[in-house]
């Protein structure tokens, strides 16, 4: 059964479990942090533990459309598809990758605010991918300077793989102002990319630049 597969996979990176919808900016957050990253699934009727409890369809498909509406700027569009397991009903809500990122969330105190989808969790977008999300968007040109900072980073990535930010300042020995303009302009022309699968985000060449 193709819901009870999902289940047996439990929530992750691109799928996530809800009992209901009680707060439409609740569920903004996890709709824009879907749409943010690499798309995903919300099983509505399902436990953190997977136990199914059923869900009354018609109200949880209002809330979720007045999420992706009203409380997610730009709007998400999602697909919404009800399903029968033992006798009761879960729904499927299918959030694509957006190619109009940087999508925003507004919360209760009516901020609007970057998610993205990191394990199992919805987290905060830091400025550099935000600004990354804005650049692409608006399809800026970026002057990259292969300066001491930036050979520092190529050569620590070309032996160690991967970097954190905190990383990236020391070994560079560079402000964070300057490290996040760095990466973000790398980033941007796809040098670099984000890994945020884990609790904390690493930058990574790209396999292209590694041939």
């Amino acid at each position: 059964m193709y819901i009870k597969n999902l289940i047996a996979d439990g929530e992750g990176q691109q799928l996530d479990f809800k009992f209901n919808i009680s707060s439409a900016p609740k569920i903004a957050k996890t709709l824009v942090a879907f749409a943010n990253t690499s798309g995903g699934r919300l099983l509505v009727g399902v436990k953190d533990n997977g136990h199914i409890v059923g869900v009354e369809s018609e109200e949880e498909v209002f809330m979720i459309e007045l999420a992706a509406e009203r409380f997610c700027n730009p709007l998400i569009n999602v697909d919404m598809t009800s399903w029968i397991v033992d006798g009761k009903t879960v729904l499927e809500v299918f959030v694509p990758q957006s190619a109009e990122k940087p999508h925003y969330a507004k919360d209760e105190n009516g901020k609007w605010m970057v998610y993205i989808r990191k394990a199992d969790e919805n987290h905060l977008a830091d400025r550099v991918l935000t600004e990354v999300f804005k650049r692409r968007k608006e399809n800026k040109n970026t002057i990259i300077r292969y300066q001491k900072p930036e050979k520092a980073l190529m050569d620590y990535l070309k032996i160690h793989k991967k970097i954190t930010f905190p990383e990236f300042c020391r070994i560079a020995d560079i402000p964070p102002k300057l490290a996040e303009k760095i990466l973000i302009n790398l980033i941007s022309i796809s040098i670099l990319h984000v890994d945020f699968s884990g609790q904390q985000n690493y930058y990574v060449l790209n396999q292209n630049m590694m041939d």
